[in-house]
């Protein structure tokens, strides 16, 4: 790989915000990103090779990094969402088993065999795409943040299972790394609560920023990178050691000032190599040639809403249902792993991505369609939204992460990080 691919790789890479600069058709910046892969790669003119080692090694930084800013945007420390976190599991539980029905019989329609991660995919959510949306449209009430605790619970937990369910054959090593990958998270929760309660971590911020040292940043990559080197190890896949490692973050309170480097180190570089990579790896002339494939994604996306309107027993909204049906980080992970594995056959990704694009559409329309029907956040006594409103995500967009002053000290909210699958990407 030399300086004038990663040029073009960079060039490219600008369709993704130029497609995503007009907010009424909420396009995620990837989604061109992806297009600009396919256009260079082998399914376009071959002007980069997806099997070049230094890209392939630079796309598994930028995939883990972007996994690791998604799970730094999980809302674990919002209260709004903990007395509504019993009824939001129950809906996770049903939509869950609604999705295993649907993952057997699609994979026995097509004959895959990858009943499992289908059925990973289509109970899937993606807390970074339907944040940003429920915040830019002012969305709030009860039934919406109920639909929130439901998406970051799904969110999580199909991370998770993913690196299991892919690769069958090496399950018990995967659970085997994921539970060290965990415990080695929980370690650097409890360091960093620890070192917060003494009010040493407000201290170590301070000196970082007074001498420039960007010591919060240096660190949290040297976390990464550690449980990235555990995840190799352990045959687990380096999505699980950045999302645990975020997680991490997340619980803790991430400073705003370690967001704004985040934000500039994975979306202004690492996040859409990273994505430019897998569309370039895509095979799309396999799926042209092999229309089931296309039939396939069809499938994957629509069995993702049906699956998610098991909330209708629950009560929900089917506006919202379908809301958090939406999804990206799954799939992109599940076909990232798939081409660098060789575990999918060759149109099999293009098609998760495919099923990816449907429920992303299905969030477009019904967000709308949530806005007319009133359910929209109650205003704060000082105008915005109050206790029921909006989860206040606009950051997990992009649009913000770097805004706000360089010296600031504070937390960013629940949603701080700038979203993965809202700008580079994964959950």
């Amino acid at each position: 790989m030399s300086f004038s691919a990663l040029v073009l790789i960079a060039a490219v890479a600008l369709l993704g915000p130029l497609l995503a600069l007009p907010k009424r058709w909420r396009i995620p910046v990837m989604i061109g990103e992806l297009i600009a892969g396919i256009v260079i790669g082998s399914s376009g003119f071959g002007l980069v090779q997806a099997s070049d080692p230094t890209f392939t090694f630079l796309a598994d930084l930028g995939f883990g990094l972007t996994m690791f800013v998604a799970g730094s945007n999980v809302p674990l420390r919002d209260s709004r969402l903990r007395p509504v976190l019993l009824t939001a599991l129950l809906r996770v539980l049903a939509i869950g088993a609604a999705a295993a029905v649907l993952g057997v019989a699609v994979a026995a329609i097509f004959h895959t065999g990858h009943a499992a991660i289908f059925a990973v995919l289509m109970a899937s959510s993606s807390a970074a795409l339907v944040l940003p949306t429920v915040d830019g449209l002012g969305l709030g009430g009860q039934k919406v943040l109920l639909m929130l605790a439901q998406v970051a619970i799904a969110d999580t937990a199909c991370i998770v299972a993913l690196p299991l369910v892919i690769d069958p054959a090496n399950a018990a090593p995967a659970a085997i790394g994921a539970v060290i990958i965990a415990a080695c998270a929980v370690v650097f929760y409890f360091a960093l609560r620890a070192l917060e309660r003494r009010g040493q971590l407000k201290r170590f911020h301070k000196f970082s920023e007074r001498r420039h040292f960007a010591l919060e940043l240096r660190i949290s990559l040297i976390v990464l990178f550690g449980l990235a080197a555990i995840a190799v190890t352990t045959h687990v896949s380096i999505m699980l050691a950045g999302f645990a490692c975020g997680l991490a973050l997340a619980a803790v309170g991430e400073p705003r000032r370690l967001a704004k480097q985040l934000f500039a180190l994975n979306d202004g570089f690492l996040g859409p190599l990273f994505f430019v990579w897998l569309g370039a790896s895509l095979s799309l002339r396999t799926v042209v040639s092999s229309p089931q494939y296309i039939l396939l994604g069809v499938a994957l996306g629509v069995g993702a809403i049906i699956a998610h309107l098991v909330g209708r027993l629950f009560r929900e909204p089917v506006s919202l249902g379908v809301m958090s049906a939406a999804q990206l980080g799954v799939p992109v992970a599940a076909a990232a792993i798939g081409q660098q594995n060789h575990l999918l056959s060759p149109g099999e990704p293009a098609a998760l991505i495919l099923g990816a694009l449907i429920s992303i559409a299905g969030l477009a329309i019904a967000s709308g369609f949530a806005a007319r029907r009133g359910y929209l956040a109650t205003p704060g006594p000082s105008g915005h939204g109050g206790s029921s409103g909006s989860t206040g995500a606009s950051r997990a967009s992009g649009s913000s992460g770097a805004s706000g002053s360089s010296g600031s000290s504070s937390k960013a909210g629940p949603s701080s990080a700038a979203g993965a699958e809202s700008s580079a990407g994964t959950g």
